[in-house]
């Protein structure tokens, strides 16, 4: 059984007889870098060093040593056709047993993760904010699905995707962390227009997108030269979500190439960690 980060407080209660595993040097060609954790119980699994042989090796010493009542000793594992893999490169591991002060070290470690981790607002909880939300709930961003209508936030119901009723989603912009990707995609093309236009305002945005055809594409770029005096600001505008290589219109298609989008923004803007918030998975009730 693999446990996700957010249920390590439950893991450990069920689990309190664990090893820490981290990955403490990686040289050449690895699944993952010494940002790699996990923990090895005699009957679970949370997180993941990068699969594979090396992460066999990895679980079988660290439940050896719980077996024995001792500590395990540190392993470099070369990655090569000896093992079964091919990737290359060299792993040093090392192996630490759970105690009460280090359980609480991790806690606070992985609510950190979680707190720092990109924030996306996704403003509509129609079919394809809902499948973009859940596309969005498997990977390390904070997913928050907004809309204006209660019964649509009601009826999404998408585990662990916070979700925000508000009358004013253009405020919810505005109060968003730096660094958080907007996508627009709501029931009214007036109030896509007006969430973007709020969303391209912030140049410290990692991605603004709105879903869109041609037409709609050339109404905002009008709008915002009419309204607001600013075309230049559509230049940042990521219209359609999901780009045009594929023309399948499915939600779930749509919300995948669009998760991949956002994704890389999101990854690789320059963007200040958030400060601390809760990490309580939840319904927020804005103005």
């Amino acid at each position: 059984m693999v446990a996700s980060r957010e249920d390590i407080r439950d893991f450990l209660r069920r689990e309190p007889d664990c090893v820490l595993v981290e990955v403490t040097g990686a040289a050449g060609s690895t699944p993952r870098d010494t940002d790699a954790w996990m923990l090895v119980a005699p009957d679970g699994l949370f997180g993941t060093i990068g699969g594979g042989q090396l992460e066999y090796m990895a679980i079988d010493h660290g439940r050896r040593a719980l077996k024995r009542g001792d500590r395990a000793d540190t392993m470099t594992i070369l990655l090569g056709p000896e093992i079964g893999q091919c990737c290359g490169g060299r792993v040093a591991l090392a192996f630490t047993r759970i105690d009460r002060e280090k359980a609480a070290m991790l806690i606070e470690r992985s609510d950190l993760e979680i707190a720092s981790r990109p924030h996306v607002y996704v403003f509509g909880a129609g079919h394809v904010g809902d499948a973009l939300a859940m596309a969005l709930s498997l990977v390390p961003v904070r997913t928050i699905l907004v809309d204006t209508r209660e019964d649509e936030l009601e009826a999404a119901g998408i585990h662990g995707i916070e979700t925000c009723l508000t009358a004013m989603p253009e405020a919810v912009v505005r109060d968003a962390p730096r660094g958080s990707a907007f996508v627009i995609l709501t029931h009214d093309h007036a109030l896509d227009f007006l969430i973007a236009a709020e969303a391209l305002r912030r140049d410290d945005a990692s991605y603004v997108g709105m879903i869109g055809s041609k037409t709609k594409r050339s109404t905002f770029k009008s709008w915002l030269s009419r309204e607001i005096g600013r075309p230049d600001l559509f230049d940042r505008l990521v219209c359609p979500i999901g780009g045009t290589a594929v023309k399948d219109k499915r939600p779930t298609v749509i919300a995948a190439l669009a998760a991949a989008e956002i994704m890389t923004a999101a990854l690789n803007h320059n963007w200040e960690t958030p400060a601390v918030v809760s990490t309580k998975r939840g319904k927020h009730v804005g103005a």
